[in-house]
């Protein structure tokens, strides 16, 4: 067998606090294996992924243990060495790629820039490899996609372009970091198989982090299941997949059901719809992001909008909130029409509809502690101040499943799940009518996702809210939603029942739930051949 590239043994990790984040790691990686960590958010996977580059987020630092890479321990490196080390010799792929890159800069000269620093190619050879990273990746126009700027491309080409950031210095470790976690389903096997082919290719060993024990069966040879900071379970993909022996393993693998969801029928109100889109269109320039939508949202009812990314459903949020301009059409919010723009609109309007953002590390402020965060809506709309404003934010804290523990923290240092909890918690303390929910779910594992459905379903019941649900996910679609609108390229294609669209034979709607992944073995490959024959000419 191959000698190991990397080594982790007894990682221990403490908060600045005396916390333990992770306790007893023990893994090793061979040239071209991949490694899966999945677990709960907050369970210690991205900490022991930023371990792996010798790193720590702010308030955590590495207590015990060795990380070796070839044989050498990279925790006895200098500063300096250890810099030297990133990106060279291990590269990081990070959840949100849109906080990933800076810009001001074009993506070619940010993909290019680490090997030019490490004086490893010269520009027109960093630029050459680029092109032809570019090309495997199959981003379109290969030899000017670069001179993009990263606002100038979609979420799943964004995310391709951090990878050709990654492997730019051909690193011999890759710590993948939820690198699909933000994508529609069919951009996610794109970017999937993409990562496979380039591991494979250049012999990289890899963690892969994530959430969804069914993703990662797809991509590794075998997977360690963390939870509470500790290995739990650990082995080959396949008996993870087929006989884990752990309830927490095994609860993993049946949360990815599909066909296991029931659908949620529709309340019976015969009231007036809460929200009411009418024929409205928004356009950038000449492009046309949405066209002639036309629905309603009732009271007490949850309406989700699926579809692939650049398909407008972020872009129908925003109009509906009044964040970017109407091209024609309205807007109507209890039976009134609401002004065009967010300037335009009362205090009170805008407090009972609410967003929560699909990136939580970019919606929140990093410099305000959690506690500040969500008291801040209290004390704007409700004129809470002092001792009542901070006892609502803890009320808020516990009811998305947060500790009182972590009010004083800042976002930095908080995981992703937690972040996005915060998230839910600020916008519940609006008590608004209607939450428009982009993602939301996105970046925790199912098992606390499924905890935050229900209690949006709660919160739901207890206080006749509405949600308008954009994910990608259609599982979570399946078990929150009452009704769903399919989009394709800005307009609705199809809306319904939730269990009268998916069992429809709409071509489109078909590949959204065939791109759904499965817990098993094999799946990835069965899907990427099936398309391959749809694709291919008929002789």
């Amino acid at each position: 067998m191959a000698a190991d590239v990397l080594c982790i043994r007894n990682l221990r990790v403490e908060s600045t606090t005396g916390a333990v984040l992770v306790d007893d790691i023990d893994l090793t990686l061979a040239r071209g294996e991949v490694l899966g960590l999945i677990g709960e958010s907050g369970a210690g996977k991205s900490t022991v992924g930023l371990a792996a580059l010798t790193f720590g987020r702010p308030g955590c630092r590495i207590v015990a243990g060795q990380v070796l890479i070839h044989g050498k321990d990279a925790l006895t490196l200098s500063a300096r060495a250890r810099r030297q080390l990133r990106g060279v010799r291990v590269a990081y792929i990070a959840q949100s790629a849109a906080a990933a890159f800076n810009p001001a800069m074009t993506l070619l000269d940010q993909i290019c820039e680490g090997p030019i620093r490490h004086g490893l190619l010269s520009r027109h050879e960093a630029r050459a490899r680029a092109i032809e990273t570019f090309r495997v990746l199959e981003l379109p126009d290969p030899e000017h996609f670069g001179e993009r700027y990263p606002h100038q491309v979609s979420g799943g080409q964004l995310q391709r372009a951090m990878t050709a950031m990654a492997l730019s210095c051909r690193p011999d470790v890759l710590v993948l970091d939820e690198p699909t976690t933000a994508l529609d389903v069919t951009t996610q096997i794109e970017v999937l198989a993409h990562l496979k082919e380039l591991i494979a290719l250049q012999g990289t060993a890899a963690l892969y982090i994530s959430h969804d024990l069914a993703l990662v069966a797809q991509i590794a040879d075998r997977i360690m299941v963390l939870r509470h900071g500790k290995a739990v379970e650990s082995g080959p993909a396949r008996q993870l997949l087929e006989a884990p022996r752990t309830d927490y393993a095994r609860a993993l693998v049946a949360e990815r059901s599909v066909a296991s969801v029931q659908s949620r029928l529709p309340p019976d109100t015969g009231l007036e719809p809460l929200l009411v889109v009418d024929n409205i269109s928004v356009r950038f320039g000449r492009h046309e992001a949405v066209r002639a939508a036309r629905f309603a949202v009732g009271r007490g009812e949850t309406v989700a909008v699926v579809g692939e990314s650049g398909s407008g459903k972020t872009t129908l949020a925003m109009a509906i909130c009044g964040k970017v301009g109407l091209h024609g059409g309205r807007v109507r919010f209890q039976g009134a029409d609401l002004a065009p723009g967010y300037p335009g609109r009362s205090r009170e309007e805008l407090r009972r509809i609410q967003l929560i953002f699909q990136l939580p590390e970019m919606a929140l402020n990093p410099r305000q502690t959690v506690a500040r965060i969500v008291a801040r809506p209290v004390e704007f709309y409700f004129g809470l101040r002092g001792a009542a404003a901070r006892d609502r934010a803890l009320e808020l804290l516990e009811a998305v499943g947060l500790d009182g523990s972590l009010a004083q923290r800042l976002p930095g240092q908080l995981s992703g799940g937690q972040r996005q909890r915060v998230c839910i918690a600020r916008a519940l303390a609006a008590r608004p009518d209607l939450i428009i929910c982009d993602e939301v779910t996105a970046a925790l594992d199912p098992l606390v996702a499924e905890e935050i459905l229900k209690l949006l379903q709660r919160l739901q019941q207890q206080l006749a809210l509405s949600f308008l649900f954009i994910t990608h996910d259609l599982v979570t679609v399946r078990r929150i939603a009452h009704r769903v609108i399919v989009m394709l390229r800005g307009e609705i294609v199809a809306s319904g029942e939730s269990g009268e669209v998916f069992a429809s034979n709409h071509p489109y709607v078909e590949r959204l739930v065939a791109a759904t992944p499965e817990p098993r073995m094999g799946w990835l490959g069965e899907v990427l051949h099936e398309r391959s024959l749809i694709q291919s000419p008929h002789p």
